[in-house]
């Protein structure tokens, strides 16, 4: 018996020791076929952009292919749901989006739960939304267009690519933190929203900053804020909305995320190469014609930010109380 023992010992330790080697071989190895990059929107707007150009620089990087693929629908959820019920093999990677966070109270039937459900791998950057009116709208500032809202409550038209998107809810966060009244005006994507401002239909948006950007520089329209915490280096004398009412801030941010269970050295390597690419010199430029500001770090501190993301955005769906099936 004590024979059969250490056999059976003898024979466990050397299939360990052979299953270890194969796990730092194939870690190694990876990636040995393309991988799928799902983003949940269509092509041409920010979300799809970023991806595409991380996804170049992961190609030359792994010497795979990395293949964006778009999957747009649902408020951003049918794109989701196809990454979390991916295998977990490191061969399909998600764009993290402000929706995830959204979503998490918007959507009160949903069949996943993001954060337990997906496994972090890699921050990408921040983006600040705009606070942009029409080119004739009678506030200069955001001082002036406080003011004019609380002379007019109910009168000034706020558009958004949605209700429940990053857009309408900086927007709202704005009215509750300013005390005014808005009308909120919901279109079927950023595109449509921006036509109607462009045409004086509506007064002021909330837009991702690289979409606004060509009509801000051509004087089309006039940006009053940006939303993130500080002034953005790509409109720099374009004052935070923080600098007038304390304690906003509303940006929008990306990362890469992958099916829970996917391979720690998959992870690991991931995470390596994105954040070589947030410091490299030329990939820089790119992501700041965005208006992107890096956030490298861990796959444990983008979660932190994702986390934190779902638990403000809570509290704004809730406060104006608007829900989605």
């Amino acid at each position: 018996m004590r024979l059969l023992f250490k056999a059976v010992l003898g024979i466990a330790l050397v299939v360990g020791s052979l299953s270890q080697a194969f796990a730092q071989n194939e870690g190694d190895a990876y990636p040995t076929r393309p991988i799928k990059w799902i983003v949940p929107y269509t092509p041409g707007g920010t979300t799809d952009i970023l991806a595409r150009l991380m996804a170049q620089w992961l190609t030359q990087r792994l010497g795979q292919q990395v293949i964006v693929e778009n999957k747009p629908g649902g408020g951003n959820n049918i794109g989701t749901e196809q990454a979390i019920h991916s295998p977990a093999d490191g061969y399909t990677i998600f764009l993290v989006n402000p929706a995830n966070g959204i979503n998490a109270t918007l959507y009160k039937n949903l069949k996943f739960n993001f954060l337990n459900d997906m496994d972090p791998v890699a921050g990408i950057i921040r983006v600040p939304n705009v606070m942009t009116v029409r080119k004739d709208f009678p506030a200069k500032n955001i001082q002036e267009f406080i003011a004019y809202a609380k002379a007019n409550p109910g009168k000034v038209n706020m558009a958004s690519s949605g209700t429940g998107t990053s857009v309408h809810l900086s927007g709202e966060l704005f009215k509750t933190m300013a005390n005014i009244d808005m009308k909120h005006i919901p279109y079927k994507g950023a595109a449509p929203a921006t036509q109607d401002l462009l045409g004086g239909q509506v007064d002021v948006i909330f837009d991702n900053m690289p979409s606004m950007l060509p009509h801000i520089k051509g004087n089309a329209v006039r940006a009053l804020g940006v939303t993130t915490a500080t002034r953005s280096p790509t409109l720099p004398d374009v004052p935070a909305i923080t600098e007038v009412v304390t304690g906003y801030e509303a940006s929008a941010w990306f990362g890469v995320s992958a099916p829970k269970g996917t391979p720690a050295y998959a992870i690991a390597k991931l995470n390596r190469e994105v954040n070589a690419g947030l410091n490299d010199p030329a990939l820089q430029k790119r992501l700041a014609e965005l208006g992107g500001v890096p956030i490298p770090g861990t796959p444990a501190q983008f979660w932190d930010i994702h986390r934190a993301e779902t638990e403000k955005w809570a509290k704004v769906v809730k406060g104006i109380g608007i829900a989605a099936d």
